[in-house]
């Protein structure tokens, strides 16, 4: 979450309203349409049925207060606007206050297939859809509790529990089919087929492991936690999140399953 970027968010009018240009709705549709076809086969129940009840526009991109009226109604969130990239600190602050932030532009033609940091499609189109399940949405709002009375040190752990969860998790299905709840996938198609493919390590949630587990923004994840349903994520919740964090500390990190970020091709 650096505050480097090279995109400027959109801003809205006194009304709420924010006028994309024409070229960043066919971005939207693109990339719409190109997924598509890849979620009933892999993305979970819960998420799709999500995506159902938001009902967002396939052809443009959706008004925030759209998306805010489903949310509200289903588990009490909503969206909020924000520049490309925030701190941690506003972060924390408006998971805690049920509110999910959204940066308010659309990546540009030349980074479609793949952006280092979030654009409106992988907050709106990977991640809401999930917080209008009970479950999903609890873990959020626990998570921004932890972290905002969490100390910069520990911070840094719990970046990596919503990374291998909320981001880049996978599930079961009572068929004990591999399926993605991971907005970091749900976004991107190619990573999708990679993480649906035989190449990366999949592995059981484990809470300690998992806080140990180095990842990087930049490369196709090489290791992805289970979890066996999107109701498991109330008893994360109940676990003593922030004694796994000091445990985790204690222990060290597990050596990277990559290249260090100046030796990769």
């Amino acid at each position: 979450m650096s505050k480097q970027t090279t995109y400027q968010a959109r801003m809205p009018d006194s009304q709420g309203y924010i006028a994309y240009p024409e070229n960043e709705h066919k971005i939207w549709q693109a990339l719409y349409q190109r997924q598509k076809g890849n979620l009933p086969q892999y993305a979970c129940d819960a998420y799709l049925q999500g995506l159902k009840d938001l009902a967002m526009p396939e052809e443009r991109i959706p008004q925030l207060q759209e998306i805010d009226k489903v949310l509200l109604e289903t588990t009490g969130w909503k969206t909020a606007g924000v520049p490309a990239l925030i701190s941690f600190e506003k972060f924390f602050q408006l998971l805690a206050n049920k509110e999910f932030p959204v940066a308010t532009f659309i990546r540009s033609q030349e980074e479609f297939d793949y952006l280092q940091e979030p654009d409106i499609f992988h907050e709106i189109f990977g991640h809401c859809p999930l917080l209008t399940n009970p479950s999903f949405a609890r873990f959020s709002h626990e998570y921004g509790k932890l972290g905002l009375a969490a100390s910069k040190e520990e911070r840094v752990f719990l970046a990596r529990l919503y990374w291998f969860t909320v981001e880049f998790g996978l599930l079961r299905d009572s068929n004990n089919q591999l399926k993605i709840y991971g907005g970091g996938i749900l976004s991107s198609p190619g990573e999708t087929l990679y993480a649906m493919g035989d190449t990366p390590l999949i592995k059981p949630f484990d809470l300690i492991d998992m806080l140990r587990t180095p990842y990087r923004i930049d490369i196709m994840q090489p290791v992805y936690y289970v979890i066996d349903s999107i109701d498991y994520l109330d008893e994360v919740v109940k676990m003593d999140i922030m004694k796994a964090v000091t445990q985790a500390r204690q222990l060290g990190l597990h050596a990277p399953l990559f290249e260090p970020k100046s030796k990769a091709s």
